[in-house]
């Protein structure tokens, strides 16, 4: 935990597998069950979704970490049960409704990865908007090699990352992805050094706190929307989206602010 976060109070401070702690707008949920590898267990999951539908008010962005060694070593095989169809359906629905209220939630996630990224763990971090990448992390989807298929929304969510392709490899063959090769197939947007991921997660949380709210809720929730659409449909919802953002009183004072020379231009840092 970086030393300017405070422990979340109330609701969130009763998650005991989360580790919730706040600052100037960010809210880092640290996954907190490093003897298991951070494994998911349904009450693992619970709590997830929990927190994230209920972030502080105050919340701009969020950052995801692991505790120990490990992101996240998918789910507790331990956990697993004998379930009629149904009862499977409603436990695979969990995960998604947990996932969902990552992806679209109220505020940009940020994931800070290391060691395993693995079947669950890896589905967890695909809903997280951008993912930070240490030299150790690494990921596999092993649901082939124990009888099983991905249940957490890995199956819509990995392929946009690096294609049906590579998606079916690794659960056909076990083949595992390390830190740079995931990095160039797109399941990491940073690469870092071991033990600098949790503070540029921060960083790009903090900046990304720093956006007018409605593009961030745009980016979040219509572009992966427009991006499953047709090319019509897509300009149009581009087209009313863009009008809703650029018609409050947030962007217009950031547009007159840039116009004034008051705000800075891109420049490549």
């Amino acid at each position: 935990m970086t030393a300017d976060f405070t422990p979340a109070t109330g609701l969130l401070a009763t998650l005991d597998l989360l580790e919730i702690s706040q600052a100037d707008g960010v809210t880092h949920v640290r996954l907190n069950r490093p003897a298991k590898r951070n494994a998911l267990s349904d009450a693992f999951i619970q709590q997830l979704h929990t927190c994230f539908v209920n972030l502080p008010a105050g919340t701009r962005a969020a950052v995801v970490s692991g505790a120990g060694s490990h992101f996240c070593a998918g789910l507790d095989l331990s956990e697993l049960v004998e379930r009629d169809i149904g009862s499977a359906v409603l436990h695979s629905r969990m995960w998604h409704a947990a996932f969902d209220a990552i992806q679209f939630g109220r505020v940009p996630v940020v994931a800070a990865l290391h060691g395993a990224v693995v079947g669950g763990g890896l589905e967890l971090a695909a809903a997280c908007h951008l993912r930070v990448a240490e030299a150790s992390a690494y990921y596999g989807l092993p649901e082939g090699q124990r009888g099983i298929f991905v249940g957490g929304g890995g199956s819509a969510r990995i392929p946009r990352l690096i294609g049906v392709a590579r998606m079916t490899d690794l659960m056909l063959t076990g083949r595992v992805y390390d830190a740079r090769e995931g990095l160039a197939l797109g399941l990491s947007q940073y690469l870092v050094d071991e033990g600098a991921g949790v503070a540029q997660a921060v960083a790009l949380a903090a900046r990304i706190a720093t956006n007018a709210p409605v593009s961030n809720f745009a980016v979040m929730h219509a572009l992966p929307r427009i991006a499953d659409q047709s090319q019509s449909e897509g300009l149009f919802t581009e087209s009313l989206m863009a009008a809703v953002a650029e018609s409050t009183p947030d962007a217009q004072s950031r547009l007159r602010a840039f116009l004034e020379g008051r705000a800075g231009k891109v420049v490549k840092s």
